[in-house]
């Protein structure tokens, strides 16, 4: 009775398992049907594409991708460019360089001839172009209406300017006399031409009036170099001498002929500076080895 019992038991305890298991499995596969219901039901065909056309859409992706690629490419090819082009743009052009320093230098003989003309001479009427190339003077200051002598009373106003002049060209001239320094001409600059210029006003014809302005400068000239003959030894970079003369008559006013006022500014003397300009950077090298030695390079 006891055998039977316990074999009772065993089954009973086997078949109560088995259905334990038969249970989680029934409840795991509940389970897997409720994700792929949902999964089922989260899914929307019209949102799928034929393969084709995905194959389409990631081909024209990755073009897109290379195309990209390559503008990136060309933009970095364009910035190194344009940074290399500005760069060169601010690289100073030794002739550029070299011409502002003449300018500034002819501005500065123009301004220390006018402000020693003036401690000498205050009642003087002596000014710069506005183009700062020249000391303007008036010409009844130096000469009588109509006429082009000297009047002795200002002779001594020109004498003045020769002997100026005679102590400032040896730094910016070549010859016998030529004496260049750093100190006295920072920018080795060459005066190719001092020019006395002589002007009249309206009054009169044509021929008169160029015939008396250079009579003027000639007067203004002979005057300078019986003051300084050495004027004419300091020689421009062509081997000529700088000091020279020019009349233009009536035809450079620089005031209206309508008034007296006007008419007394347009008779006058200009002495114009005119500085050796070269067309070639290579020359400046040549310009300072000049100015050192004095002398006429040749084969510039």
């Amino acid at each position: 009775m006891r055998g039977a019992f316990r074999r009772r038991q065993r089954e009973e305890e086997e078949e109560s398992a088995f259905v334990s298991m038969t249970d989680m499995t029934v409840s795991f596969l509940f389970v897997v049907m409720i994700l792929l219901a949902f999964f089922a039901s989260r899914f929307n065909p019209k949102e799928s594409v034929p393969k084709a056309q995905y194959d389409h859409v990631v081909r024209e992706r990755d073009d897109l991708a290379v195309a990209l690629a390559a503008a990136n490419a060309k933009v970095t090819s364009l910035e190194a460019e344009i940074k290399r082009l500005l760069a060169k743009l601010q690289e100073k052009n030794p002739l550029e360089e070299y011409l502002t320093k003449t300018a500034n230098e002819r501005r500065q003989i123009l301004q220390r001839l006018r402000d020693q003309l003036k401690v000498d001479f205050p009642d003087l009427q002596v000014v710069i172009s506005e183009e700062n190339d020249a000391l303007r003077f008036q010409g009844d200051g130096l000469f009588q209406s109509s006429q082009s002598i000297l009047r002795p009373e200002r002779r001594a106003i020109v004498e003045s300017i020769a002997e100026r002049l005679e102590a400032i060209l040896p730094c910016y001239a070549l010859g016998s006399k030529s004496r260049w320094s750093n100190g006295c001409n920072n920018g080795a600059a060459i005066i190719e031409a001092v020019q006395i210029e002589g002007h009249t006003d309206s009054t009169g014809d044509d021929i008169s009036n160029l015939r008396l302005s250079t009579e003027r400068a000639n007067s203004t000239f002979v005057a300078m170099t019986a003051r300084e003959p050495g004027l004419v030894a300091h020689l421009n970079f062509r081997g000529q001498p700088v000091l020279s003369v020019a009349g233009y008559g009536k035809m450079r006013p620089v005031a209206g002929n309508d008034t007296s006022a006007g008419r007394a500014t347009n008779r006058r003397i200009d002495l114009r500076i005119i500085m050796y300009t070269p067309s070639r950077s290579e020359e400046i090298d040549n310009i300072r080895k000049a100015l050192r030695s004095g002398l006429i390079i040749e084969g510039r």
